[in-house]
């Protein structure tokens, strides 16, 4: 019987024996050819929202931050016959600026519709005006067709680069939120608002529009900002190429999902989609149109969206601006002939005349470049603490809205029970011990994702149904669990089948039988397209719980977590319906960000409260943690569960519990 129980403790670690996990393969990234899914309506309608917050966390917009004013100045002022054209500047949040030119019409009568306007990678960002792309020739236009325009400065370009890099970012940054997508988005949200502050412009007539990079921000914008009515994104969504700049590739941004899916959110509102035959919009009229219109047709609104492919390198030249002008003055100013809306002859200003700060210096409190993160770090922490719950009623409110927050920067798929299967593998066998338990190797798996976590389900002999079942993750895998010398269990399982739990061993992504992956996390926008090796973790013991939660052949689920392993449950534990929980912080330091980069690179997770906001998605349930040591802080949960009189649910130690004390909190709370 030694023999065989020496087989159990081994053979799953075996080179022959590994699974075959799709999620350690290729790594997909911005060139990876992607094939739209045939949604439902209802299918789609589920995406549509959870979308739109992945977008909203990506981008750290998620806590919102407290409004500040935008302190706007509008000033050096050009009149020609019938545009006018200013220098911008204002504050999305205090010390960064958003900086551009304002053009209006002059001899027409307001309210008018208004444009918000991206400029994308151009040389000389909103100055440039060449054949291929006039940023100031389309906004002369719009402004003589009676348009207020908005060009402002993308990240970095201009003006803005007096403050601030375009390919702002880093690891660190990408922990809070921070990232140069993130902010150009907030300066587009800003734009809006600062073009509703506008009594010459109709609030309700609000577009936007802007190619390549521009594209992208276009829209990155609809997809969250339900105030754009019109939109025209050029020459940017494609099936094959989603975007070749860090200000196109917030962290999260694209799991499970692409331009194509972003570009649909835009669906019910008229949405032109212009592209072009020499660049990677050559499918547009054959792939990524029909595809959108597809979201159109559950809507009725098929006229609402339309496609025109210019025969051209890559571009946003007089051709695409006019089927532009063509379809907003179609949906804005109710011009029943659109075509007629031709671009005519104009003459742009000199640099000096458009550039916000080529006579005035930058304002004084205007923050400097390193000043970023800590001001944002700031920000963050007030929206947090602002939010700490202090009753139930507060708690459900923090568990609706970070728990969203937290579920997006971990990527999780929270399956149904339905879509979670338990396999044997061939060549797998029940073993039965000459004591009270018997043990089976299984592997569990999400219907359609290829993901394949290896187990092994000890249960107590004879079994009496409806037992409790006990998961207990280890850094290591679960064969650290088993003593190799006998092949027996250790006692911290063998004592929780002698209390009549079943006990779940499960070895995480790239451990035990799945062996080690070879992908390069740290390769450009590896984050924007595939979760961290920390954050599938998580989601495989999301998976195994939910595998065995709401099932009626089992009483409750508990959840213990050895060392590092310990962080990845508690990070878990909240999106399931589990009764007990018991975690060794393995004295991480949750306060540094250091220690983050170096255990638990998720992007997004200090942004929405990482531990804290983990531990009041548990909250009211029983909670243990253990070995904090001096470095892992748990003040925040100890007073959230003071704040609910739910403290005889939670409790702190410094040092390690010992395993008979775990498996009695277990077994009697």
């Amino acid at each position: 019987m030694a023999e065989q129980h020496y087989e159990l403790a081994h053979v799953f670690t075996e080179a022959s024996q590994r699974v075959n996990d799709a999620r350690g393969g290729t790594p997909r990234d911005l060139n990876t050819p992607y094939t739209f899914p045939s949604y439902t309506k209802a299918e789609w309608t589920e995406k549509a929202a959870a979308l739109r917050q992945q977008i909203r966390v990506a981008n750290g917009l998620v806590p919102t931050h407290e409004p500040t004013p935008m302190n706007a100045e509008i000033f050096g002022k050009i009149e020609r016959e019938d545009y006018s054209v200013e220098k911008i500047y204002f504050e999305p949040f205090p010390g960064f600026f958003t900086t551009g030119n304002l053009y209006r019409p002059l001899g027409k009568s307001g309210p008018f519709p208004g444009i918000v306007s991206p400029h994308g990678h151009w040389g000389r960002g909103r100055l440039e005006n060449i054949e291929r792309g006039s940023i100031p020739g389309r906004c002369i236009n719009f402004a003589k067709q009676g348009y207020v325009i908005f060009a402002y400065d993308m990240l970095g370009y201009n003006d803005s680069g007096k403050q601030i890099d375009h390919r702002y970012g880093g690891a660190q940054e990408d922990l809070w939120g921070l990232s140069a997508m993130g902010l150009q988005l907030q300066n587009s949200i800003r734009s809006i608002d600062f073009l509703e502050s506008l009594p010459d412009v109709d609030n309700e007539r609000i577009g936007c529009t802007g190619a390549s990079g521009g594209g992208t921000q276009t829209f990155i914008l609809t997809a969250v900002d339900e105030r754009i009515k019109v939109s025209a994104p050029v020459n940017m969504i494609s099936a094959t190429m989603q975007g070749g700049c860090i200000c196109e590739n917030a962290p999260n941004l694209r799991l499970d999902a692409s331009n194509l899916e972003i570009g649909a959110l835009m669906a019910p509102r008229p949405l032109l989609l212009v592209s072009a035959t020499g660049d990677w919009t050559v499918k547009t009229p054959t792939v990524e149109y029909p595809a959108i219109r597809s979201i159109y047709a559950y809507f009725d609104a098929e006229d609402k969206v339309h496609q025109v492919q210019v025969d051209a390198e890559h571009n946003y030249n007089k051709e695409s601006r006019e089927a532009v002008y063509a379809w907003f003055a179609k949906w804005f100013l109710g011009a029943e002939d659109a075509s007629a809306f031709k671009e005519v002859a104009f003459e742009v200003e000199p640099d000096d005349d458009l550039l916000v700060f080529a006579e005035r210096e930058l304002p004084t409190h205007a923050l400097k470049q390193e000043a970023f993160l800590p001001a944002w770090v700031n920000r963050c922490q007030e929206a947090i603490e602002k939010r700490k719950p202090t009753s139930e009623t507060e708690l459900r409110a923090f568990q609706e809205e970070l728990g969203s927050g937290l579920h997006h920067a971990l990527g999780l798929d929270i399956p149904k029970i339905t879509d979670v299967t338990l396999t044997e593998p061939e060549g797998a066998f029940p073993t039965t011990y000459q004591t009270r338990l018997s043990a089976k190797h299984l592997v569990i798996s999400r219907k359609g994702i290829g993901d394949a976590i290896p187990a092994i389900l000890f249960s107590p002999e004879p079994q009496v149904g409806h037992d409790p079942v006990v998961l207990i993750v280890h850094p290591e895998g679960k064969e650290k669990l088993i003593d190799l010398e006998t092949g027996n269990p250790l006692p911290l399982i063998t004592d929780l089948l002698s209390a009549d739990r079943k006990v779940l061993l499960i070895d995480v992504f790239g451990t035990g039988e799945h062996g080690d992956y070879e992908r390069s996390e740290d390769a450009n926008y590896f984050t924007t397209y595939n979760r961290t090796t920390a954050a599938s973790r998580v989601q495989d013991i999301v998976t195994a719980l939910r595998c065995f939660t709401g099932r009626g052949d089992v009483s409750e689920v508990n959840l213990i977590g050895i060392g590092e392993a310990g962080l990845w449950s508690l990070l878990a534990a909240g999106f399931t319906d589990i009764k007990n929980v018991v975690v060794d912080a393995a004295a991480f330091d949750n306060r540094n960000d250091t220690a983050f980069l170096e255990t638990l690179p998720i992007p997004n997770i200090r942004q929405i409260g990482d531990f804290r906001t983990a531990g009041t998605l548990i909250a009211p349930r029983s909670l243990i943690i253990h070995n904090t040591g001096d470095a892992f802080g748990t003040a925040w949960i100890t007073e959230v569960y003071g704040n609910i009189g739910a403290s005889q649910h939670l409790l702190v130690e410094k040092d390690r519990l010992p395993d008979e004390e775990i498996v009695a909190r277990v077994t009697t709370a």
